[in-house]
């Protein structure tokens, strides 16, 4: 099929709070339906993942100096993203409608004294290289108008994934693990209940050397530690009322490595409370809702411990892959932004208000021609 005579074409791209790389992907809507057509994941080279984990590991907000250089750096390999993905596609610049860019968030803070989100890979400079209107800073209006910039997932999952009765529960497990309550009258909620994969990730990381738990293999042969556990779920994010959103500047390793308790259990029981840990604030979460069913996304769908924890936790409601309904897991996501880019250059107000407390309808993003004079950083000073 030749692409660029058959269909308006939308780019989404983003990288998650896992920061393993860029997620890519290439769609045409029918209505509200995404027609995936071309999908890819390139892993952030050793100098990106290095810069952003002493970013981001510090649980500190970035110095202007670090995010103007990271911003750049970033909008590069966004830019090289795009322009693999359209050659893989065997498509032209200018048979893509937009570009939906979330970038990399490297800081959210959307309850401190001076609010605030970052999310960098410059999306003025992605539209100025590959040549195509570009939509980014998604969080921003949204904060403008009081609600928490995150999660914006459940906009997108009510438009697939909308139930004939009742309610369904849509999980995401990238990082932090976030839920969409969308319900057969159309109404959505949603909320970040806490950690998902960033803990299990970042502790195997430390004493394997290994990016991630293939399959939660490790966090299975371990034993989940209760008093651990319980000083862990007594953190106050777990309690806190939506709409609430957090990230891995809050749940990383000084979040967990300063107790006490710590210091007396060895690591593969550690990461079997981690799995537990997200499980059980997973299900606590999910079970006031009483949902038909729960359909998964995001790296952690590929977690066999960690989803057979929460099948124990939930027996009585069916757990599944997106796959289920037409839309791969690892893609949900990137088809966010390239819906989201659509939304914005229709000029169609998104209502927020339920999943992050803004108290109007916004516009979300900010649109960047090729040509436009954004193209530094606004981190600039």
């Amino acid at each position: 099929m030749d692409l660029a005579k058959n269909m308006d074409l939308y780019l989404g791209m983003l990288s998650g709070t896992s920061r393993d790389g860029v997620d890519a992907v290439l769609v045409s809507f029918n209505g509200d339906l995404p027609r995936l057509h071309e999908k890819l994941c390139i892993p952030y080279p050793p100098d990106i993942a290095v810069l952003l984990k002493d970013m981001i590991d510090t649980g500190q907000r970035p110095s202007s100096r670090d995010l103007v250089r990271a911003d750049d750096r970033l909008a590069a390999f966004f830019s090289d993203a795009a322009q693999i993905l359209m050659k893989k596609a065997g498509i032209e610049a200018s048979s893509v409608a937009a570009i939906g860019s979330h970038g990399q968030t490297v800081w959210h803070d959307p309850t401190g004294p001076e609010p605030e989100t970052i999310q960098l890979g410059n999306p003025g400079q992605i539209a100025h290289t590959a040549g195509i209107v570009t939509v980014g800073d998604f969080r921003r209006a949204d904060m403008e108008a009081g609600g928490q910039g995150a999660p914006l997932a459940p906009l997108l999952h009510r438009a697939l994934f909308q139930p004939e009765q009742d309610t369904r529960v849509v999980l995401n497990l990238g990082g932090i693990a976030n839920i969409s309550i969308v319900s057969s009258d159309g109404s959505v909620s949603g909320f970040d209940t806490g950690p998902a994969n960033c803990l299990l990730d970042a502790w195997i990381q430390k004493h394997r050397g290994e990016p991630f738990d293939r399959d939660g293999a490790w966090s299975a042969g371990g034993a989940v530690d209760s008093l651990l556990l319980l000083d862990l779920m007594k953190d106050p994010y777990f309690k806190k009322p939506s709409p609430k959103s957090t990230g891995v500047e809050y749940f990383n390793l000084a979040w967990l490595e300063g107790r006490e308790r710590m210091n007396s259990i060895e690591p593969h029981d550690v990461q079997a409370t981690l799995a537990q840990l997200t499980a059980s604030t997973v299900a606590s979460a999910v079970a006031q809702y009483m949902p038909v069913d729960i359909l998964v996304c995001g790296g952690g769908v590929h977690n066999e411990d960690l989803l057979g924890r929460l099948r124990t936790l939930l027996p009585e409601c069916p757990v599944a892959s997106t796959t289920s309904h037409g839309l791969h897991p690892d893609c949900v996501e990137a088809v966010l932004f390239a819906w989201l880019a659509r939304e914005r250059i229709a000029g169609r107000l998104q209502e927020t208000g339920g999943i992050t407390g803004a108290h109007k309808p916004v516009l979300l993003g900010e649109i960047f021609q090729p040509d436009s004079d954004k193209k530094t950083s606004i981190y600039l000073k």
